[in-house]
C-alpha cells in the first residue's frame, strides 16, 4: 500500500512553468478536463502558467498571432486533473472551459467567458462582455464593468456591483442581483428567489420570474414605473403605498411609480412578490434563503 502512495504521488508531481510575452489584442484560451483554473492579473505585459499535474500529463502551449491556447494531454487521451495557476496582464481578454472543472478570475479588465460542466465559476472584474456558465454549480461575479451574462442549471447565481446590463439564469437556485446599475434587467430560475437591489432607469426594463420561489425588488426614491405583478399562488406586499390597477384576484395586476418611464414585470407562480425600499430587503448569504416580512395597508 505504502509503495502504491507513493507511485501515485510522484506521478502527480510533475510542474510545468512557462512565461510568454505577449501584446495588447492578445486572448489566453485554456481547457481543462478536471481540476482547477485560477487566473489573476498583474502589471506586466507576459503570461505565465504554471501547472500542477501527472508525469503521464503534457501541456501544450501554443502561441499564436492573436490566441494563446493551452491545454493538457496524457498518453490515452485528455489529462484527468491540472492545477493551473496563471498570471497575465488586466487588459487580456480570457476564454476558460472545462469539464469536472472548478474556476476563479481576479483582477482583469477584460472580456471573460467561462464554460464549465461540473464546477463553481467565481469572477471579480471584468469588461465589454462577460458570460459565465456551469451545469452544476454556483457562478459568481462582483465588480464587472460589463453586459453580464451569468447561467448555471443546479446552482445559485450571484452577481454583485455590476455595471451594464444583467442575463441571470439558474433552473434549481437563486438568483442575487446586488448594488446593479443597469438598464436591461433579466432574471429567472424555476425554483428559487430572485432578489434585485439596483437601478431602475427611465425607460429601463426590469424583467424578474421565478416559478417557485419569492421575488424582491427594491424600488430606489424617485424611480419611474410602470410595474405589473403576477403571482398564482402567493401574495403581494409592498412596504409603501400603491394603488392597483387592472386587478384579477390571484391572478395579474398593474400600478405605477412616478410618471411609469421604465418597465418592471415581476412574476412568480407559487410565492410573493416583495416591493421594499433598497435598504428594506435583506439579501440572504449564499445557499441560505430568507426574504422580508411585513405588510402594509395598500398591499394585496
Amino acid at each position: 500500500m505504502l509503495a502504491i502512495l507513493a507511485a501515485t504521488s510522484l506521478a502527480l508531481a510533475q510542474q510545468t512553468d512557462t512565461t510568454l510575452a505577449v501584446r495588447q489584442g492578445m486572448r489566453l484560451d485554456v481547457e481543462n478536463f478536471g481540476g482547477e483554473i485560477v487566473v489573476r492579473a498583474w502589471a506586466q505585459d507576459r503570461v505565465r502558467i504554471q501547472a500542477s499535474h501527472s508525469s503521464r500529463d503534457r501541456i501544450d502551449v501554443v502561441a499564436g498571432a492573436s490566441v494563446i491556447r493551452v491545454e493538457a494531454e496524457s498518453r490515452h487521451g485528455p489529462a484527468h486533473l491540472v492545477e493551473y495557476q496563471i498570471s497575465l496582464p488586466a487588459w487580456m481578454a480570457v476564454e476558460l472551459s472545462g469539464v469536472s472543472t472548478d474556476v476563479r478570475v481576479e483582477g482583469t479588465r477584460a472580456a471573460v467567458r467561462v464554460e464549465t460542466v461540473e464546477g463553481e465559476v467565481t469572477v471579480t472584474g471584468g469588461a465589454d462582455d462577460v458570460s459565465i456558465q456551469s451545469v452544476e454549480g454556483a457562478v459568481t461575479v462582483t465588480g464587472a464593468r460589463a453586459r453580464v451574462e451569468a447561467r448555471s442549471v443546479d446552482g445559485d447565481v450571484r452577481l454583485v456591483d455590476i455595471v451594464g446590463d444583467v442575463m441571470a439564469e439558474t433552473v434549481d437556485g437563486s438568483v442575487v442581483i446586488q448594488n446593479a446599475q443597469a438598464t436591461d434587467v433579466d432574471a429567472n430560475t424555476v425554483d428559487g428567489d430572485i432578489y434585485y437591489i439596483g437601478t431602475i432607469r427611465d425607460g429601463g426594463r426590469y424583467i424578474l420570474s421565478t416559478h417557485d420561489g419569492t421575488i424582491a425588488i427594491g424600488m430606489p426614491d424617485g424611480a419611474n414605473a410602470a410595474v405589473s405583478v403576477a403571482s398564482f399562488d402567493g401574495e403581494f406586499d409592498a412596504s409603501f403605498p400603491v394603488q392597483l390597477r387592472n386587478a384579477t384576484p390571484g391572478r395579474r395586476f398593474s400600478f405605477t411609480i412616478g410618471t411609469g418611464s421604465a418597465r418592471v414585470e415581476l412574476e412568480t407562480f407559487n410565492g410573493q412578490v416583495l416591493l421594499r425600499r433598497p435598504g428594506e430587503v435583506r439579501v440572504p448569504a449564499t445557499g441560505s434563503s430568507g426574504a422580508p416580512q411585513g405588510r402594509n395597508d395598500e398591499s394585496r
